[in-house]
């Protein structure tokens, strides 16, 4: 196995092509597939599934192909040190239910990258699929949250998947509303005193089962349900129906400055942390992620970040 077969193998997941994958590593064609299939029986293992439509990447390539990328990366990091010459755009990716703080983090990633370039992605999605990514290395990083109503189903998944949760702080759940909504200036909320409003909840795909709900209040409970898939629109409707949503009390600056939080008396207890797999170190943008987001919690009084939490399956 050679440093020149990593590089081979990530530039034909990354493009999803060979010819393509040859064309931006100045090689033929014949010399990269020659490549793979060596690396392929080296390791007695397919790292790729070829169809008319296009070479994917197998489950056990993800899982290699995520070590592979640390060694490039630790490697082109060597060569920068002795040259100063970049050989490589550091990567990172990170999934995450709809939480504003998770995109004021990730802009810190993006000031401290030191490289004149890069390859970062950040993943506002369904629970369902954040996990899905970390478990197949599509993402570095998974965010979400764990309550009563949940916990049990999903640590049976990181289980099975091996993954851990790293648990970063506790909340009460809040109520997102506007500011001139009529409910906005009380010092706590009912959830019978939101009956007359309409209800905002993200919708999850195929898994709208309650354990997957990205919101704490169970929207079955509810009068008037509607359902969306991205943050801007939730907080339109939110302005302009007089709608609400319920959420962790942490706020970012990156929100909207026309929505404030009230809290809502539901018995409940949010905590909000880290997905990862097993046994695999963060790299320095997740260092440098996770950082970011125990600042901006830690800062904000409604929210009790774990100093000493340890990752659990």
């Amino acid at each position: 196995m050679t440093l020149q077969q990593l590089k081979y193998a990530d530039a034909v997941a990354t493009y999803g092509s060979i010819s393509e994958a040859a064309r931006r590593m100045f090689a033929t064609q014949p010399t990269l597939t020659e490549s793979i299939r060596a690396l392929e029986e080296e390791l007695r293992t397919a790292l790729f599934t070829r169809s008319v439509r296009g070479i994917s990447v197998t489950r056990e390539g993800e899982e290699f192909l995520a070590s592979a990328r640390q060694i490039l990366d630790d490697a082109a990091r060597i060569t920068e040190k002795y040259t100063g010459k970049t050989v490589r755009r550091p990567q990172f990716a990170v999934s995450c239910q709809h939480f504003a703080f998770a995109a004021e983090a990730f802009m810190e990633v993006v000031r401290a990258a030191t490289s004149d370039a890069y390859d970062f992605t950040l993943r506002e999605t369904v629970t369902s699929e954040i996990i899905d990514d970390v478990a197949r290395h599509r993402s570095e990083i998974g965010l979400l949250y764990l309550s009563s109503r949940n916990e049990r189903l999903l640590r049976k998944i990181f289980k099975r998947d091996e993954l851990a949760f790293e648990e970063l702080y506790s909340a009460q759940p809040h109520v997102f509303l506007g500011r001139r909504h009529p409910l906005a200036k009380k010092k706590a909320i009912l959830p019978a005193e939101l009956d007359a409003y309409p209800y905002l909840t993200y919708e999850q795909g195929a898994e709208n089962a309650l354990s997957f709900a990205e919101e704490v209040m169970a929207a079955i409970d509810r009068k008037k349900n509607i359902r969306v898939r991205d943050r801007a629109t939730m907080t339109n409707l939110i302005l302009g129906l007089n709608g609400f949503t319920v959420a962790s009390g942490a706020h970012a600056k990156a929100y909207d400055p026309a929505i404030v939080s009230v809290p809502l008396r539901l018995g409940e207890t949010i905590r909000v942390g880290l997905v990862r797999r097993m046994g695999i170190a963060p790299s320095d943008a997740a260092r440098t992620f996770i950082a970011a987001i125990r600042r901006i919690i830690g800062a904000d009084g409604r929210a009790a970040p774990v100093r000493t939490g340890r990752a659990r399956a």
